[in-house]
């Protein structure tokens, strides 16, 4: 068997599920923690991973997203109920130019690279969140938040769409994939929100993510999408060969169940002293709409108050908290106010500019 043989037989190897396993004491150090705590401990395990050239992409998808019969993976054009529309080989296939679906295949950045910069590095090479996709569907694709959309102004052969949101939260243009793979991306989203995390205090953010965190919308989606598409064999076989080539790996396909232990704390699991006492508000400065995000989902009611920087409270209501709330807090004049929010798990606060 030649060099070449035995590499396409050690893809499938990986492909098929028979060498998934993490290495030995990887996650000793955030064994046992949750909230805030947990994500700086996954973020210092995952941190300063082997960064490689962009050019490099095109090879590492070799190892990254093969089928077993040697074609690419493909997230935006694969059908997982029927035939493909069209498939791509490697390196023949690879853009250059393309007028419409199954011409090409490129490097699609699933979270947008102005979202963090532009050519920054790690972030520009990260594989993690970087995939082989069709080149025309990722160029509808653009700079769009990921999200879901009941009235599509376009879709594609395998039935990814673009349209107006219908996710409650957000109303601008979104692209929503096939459901087979938005766990996958939800999980890719959680990567980098925790490998990021305390490094995208620049970032310019966007209208799904602050720095490379979630915004509350956003972030409940694709909890949703978590739980609706669990990790799947390809994911598990594409985190050990990412592993191979930048040395770290994604927490959230070895350990799925630590997607709720960062984000979405259950009452009764967890305590104040585990998270942050900040309420995250978005938009902020606000016109009066805003929408905020605990570190914790608590189904029991709490009290959200509003106080002039003085001290002075100006309002206060009940609130069944969740991980995610839309306030109208237009009767404000413009200014700087604190917004607080009383529940079980602890009090938390932010400042609320009204412009």
């Amino acid at each position: 068997m030649n060099a070449r043989a035995v590499y396409i037989a050690l893809v499938v190897f990986l492909s098929t599920g028979n060498l998934h396993s993490q290495p030995e004491g990887y996650y000793a150090p955030a064994e046992g923690l949750t909230g805030a705590e947990l994500k700086q401990a996954l973020h210092e395990l995952i941190d300063d991973h082997a960064v490689a050239g962009y050019a490099e992409l095109w090879d590492h998808f070799y190892h990254t997203d093969r089928r077993s019969d040697g074609t690419i993976w493909d997230m935006y054009s694969d059908n997982p109920d029927g035939e493909n529309p069209y498939v791509y080989e490697f390196g023949t296939d690879q853009c250059g130019n393309y007028a419409g679906e199954g011409d090409c295949y490129n490097r699609e950045h699933s979270f947008p690279k102005n979202w963090f910069g532009g050519d920054v590095e790690p972030m520009y090479t990260d594989l993690f969140h970087i995939y082989p996709t069709d080149g025309y569907v990722n160029n509808r694709r653009s700079n769009h938040p990921y999200g879901e959309t009941e009235h599509p102004s376009w879709t594609s052969l395998n039935g990814s769409r673009v349209g107006a949101s219908s996710v409650e939260g957000y109303t601008g243009t979104v692209f929503e994939p096939v459901d087979a793979y938005k766990g996958d991306l939800a999980r890719t989203y959680f990567y980098m929100a925790v490998r990021y995390y305390t490094e995208d205090s620049t970032w310019p953010g966007s209208d799904m993510t602050s720095g490379a965190e979630p915004l509350p919308w956003a972030l409940d989606m694709l909890l949703e999408w978590h739980h609706n598409d669990p990790v799947s064999e390809k994911e598990t076989a594409r985190n050990e060969a990412v592993y191979e080539i930048q040395g770290n790996r994604n927490p959230f396909i070895d350990r799925p169940e630590w997607v709720e232990a960062v984000w979405d704390v259950s009452g009764g699991t967890g305590s104040a002293s585990d998270h942050p006492g900040t309420v995250f508000l978005y938009p902020n400065p606000t016109a009066g709409a805003v929408s905020f995000s605990l570190p914790v989902r608590v189904e029991k009611e709490g009290v959200l108050r509003i106080y002039r920087l003085t001290g002075v409270l100006l309002h206060e209501e009940p609130l069944a908290v969740r991980s995610s709330r839309r306030c109208d807090f237009s009767f404000l004049t413009p200014g700087l106010y604190i917004l607080e929010i009383r529940t079980p798990h602890g009090t938390f606060r932010g400042k609320l500019v009204i412009k």
